[in-house]
């Protein structure tokens, strides 16, 4: 199979994979395919075939499906390959997934845990090496 067959199946698989997750996303929770694509700003036709696995979405685009969905944008670019999955973590997962808290807040509690975590990791690291 020549290179660009197997990085137009790459791509392929991965513009499925994210429609499908989106799909689920949506319909979890009990949103139309129309009042989606009109949250997000992108057309109804569109997100169908992103939907569908016919398109592949952009980070940007991700991004404000990721809002209207009020799911975490970095689940979504996990799911769609452009970010590498992380150490999982209950806590992680926990702010990525309340629903209480704005995008904004979630990526401003995620940088400050993150930082937290590097610091005892650091300290950890000095303590040992000494």
């Amino acid at each position: 199979m020549p290179q660009e067959e197997k990085l137009s199946a790459v791509v392929s698989t991965a513009a499925s994979d994210i429609g499908s997750f989106i799909k689920a996303q949506r319909e979890a929770a009990q949103v139309s395919v129309r009042q989606l694509a009109e949250k997000a700003g992108v057309s109804n036709p569109y997100l169908s075939q992103i939907e569908r696995g016919l398109r592949k979405p952009s980070a940007g685009v991700l991004n404000q499906i990721a809002k209207a969905l009020r799911v975490s944008a970095e689940v979504l670019y996990v799911q769609a390959g452009i970010l590498e999955p992380s150490d999982p973590s209950e806590v992680r997962d926990a702010i990525i997934t309340d629903t209480a808290i704005t995008e904004r807040q979630k990526q401003v509690l995620l940088d400050i845990y993150t930082s937290f975590v590097q610091q005892n990791e650091a300290a950890r690291e000095e303590t040992n090496s000494a």
